[in-house]
Parts: structure tokens; sequence; C-alpha cells
């Protein structure tokens, strides 16, 4: 017996890795979150769908490990890649009772990915990604941790930046990387990259990010000192000599 969790990509089904694509037409069944079930509503046709809303990932995972034990083919699906902030971690656990359940993880391209396709070139280098959503992590975990990147100086790319109930958290990363890093510092964000809402993308400084208009569906990239723009791009310095 196999489950799969497949990550969707940016939103596009072009984006999608054909593989991915290819399991989902396959299975019998489809389980995920609302939204992202929506984003695939062309591949869907025929199929049993199990879809929640935001908070219910484990009622999701055990409903799609009980279709797997009853012989259904069936696949969890999460924007972004499933393994990075998405649903992979979480059906493993759920299957982990179960060893004659395998679990497959089929990637995608996360969102950081995206939308440093679409800002140019921002992370070349080194670079760490922070969510600052505290659902699953305490704040206090997530400020130690922005706090050691910048004094590290590394491009930190941020997904989650900001949520009705945490309108101020981006605020806060900001002024914890104003610690290290200049005011100077060249950042950008993106909006819904690659996905047929449109793409939404700024360039921004440091300063000026606190105040950036962004959202659960924005992904920010906070640059380094080798971060410069390029012709309207953002672009991370990788150490060539030319």
């Amino acid at each position: 017996m196999k489950i799969y969790a497949v990550g969707l990509g940016p939103g596009d089904v072009s984006y999608m890795i054909p593989e991915a694509r290819e399991v989902i037409r396959s299975c019998d069944t489809v389980v995920g979150y609302t939204v992202y079930i929506d984003l695939i509503s062309d591949l869907l046709a025929g199929k049993e769908l199990i879809s929640t809303g935001m908070t219910a990932e484990v009622e999701r995972c055990e409903a799609a490990v009980a279709e797997a034990l009853r012989g259904k083919q069936v696949c969890v699906v999460s924007s972004g890649d499933a393994g990075i902030y998405g649903m992979a971690s979480l059906l493993y656990e759920a299957a982990e009772p179960y060893p004659a359940l395998e679990v497959e993880v089929v990637p995608g391209i996360t969102a950081a990915a995206a939308a440093a396709a679409i800002l140019g070139s921002p992370l070349s280098n080194d670079f760490a990604v922070i969510s600052l959503s505290d659902l699953m992590t305490p704040w206090e975990v997530i400020e130690r941790r922005l706090d050691a990147v910048s004094a590290a100086d590394m491009v930190t790319c941020l997904y989650n930046p900001r949520s009705k109930k945490r309108c101020d958290y981006l605020e806060k990363a900001a002024a914890i990387a104003l610690r290290h890093k200049p005011p100077t510092t060249n950042c950008g964000y993106v909006r819904n990259a690659f996905r047929d809402t449109g793409s939404e993308a700024c360039l921004c400084t440091l300063a000026d990010l606190a105040t950036a208009d962004v959202d659960m569906f924005t992904t920010v990239i906070i640059g380094n000192a080798d971060t410069r723009v390029i012709h309207g791009k953002l672009v991370c310095a990788r150490g060539y000599r030319l």
C-alpha cells in the first residue's frame, strides 16, 4: 500500500512537475486544504475529494490514511513542496502505526524558489527560510532564529509574513533584522507567485519593509550585504569575479 504527499508548486498547474500531475490523475481520493484543492480543480474530475479549512491538518491526514487502508489510491496535496511547511511530515506520523503503508513524497516548487525567480536571483548564495506563523512554533523561538540569521548576514526568506491576527509580525521581523543590517539593505516581496489571480512583486529597502503591503500569500526576501538591484531585479552576488 502507498499514500502520496504531493507538492503542487506555486499554484498554476503548468508549474507542477509532471510526476505530480500523473500521481493526482492516478489517485481515487485527493485530500487537501480547500484553497489548494481549488487550484487543481481541472485534474479532479470523478475523484473523491476530502477537503477542510485551515487548522484541520491532523484530521485530513488521518482521513487520508483511513482511505488508503481501505485500498484506495490516495494523495495528500500541499502548495509548494509537501516537505517544506507542507503535509509530508504529518502524513508520515499518521502512517507510522501501519508499517505496510508506504509514504512517497512528490516534490514541488516551494514559495521561496517561485518568489526568487520573479524577483531576479536573490537566493544565489547561503540563505535561510523562516515562517513567521506562530501556530506551530512559539514566537520566542522564531525571534531567536531571526536574530541568528540576521547576525550571520544571511539572506532570509520569510513565509506567512502577516495575517489578520499577526498584523505586526513582519514589523517585528524587520526590527530584528535592523539590529544587524543597514536600513538600505535591498529586499523584495511577491504575492501570489505564478498564480492565475495575478502575481505582484515589489522591491524595497529594509527600512520600508515593516509597512509593506503583504499577507499570507506573500513571500518576503531580506537581502544581505551582497544583495543589489540590477536593472530592476534583486540579485545576490554568488562571489564570482567578473
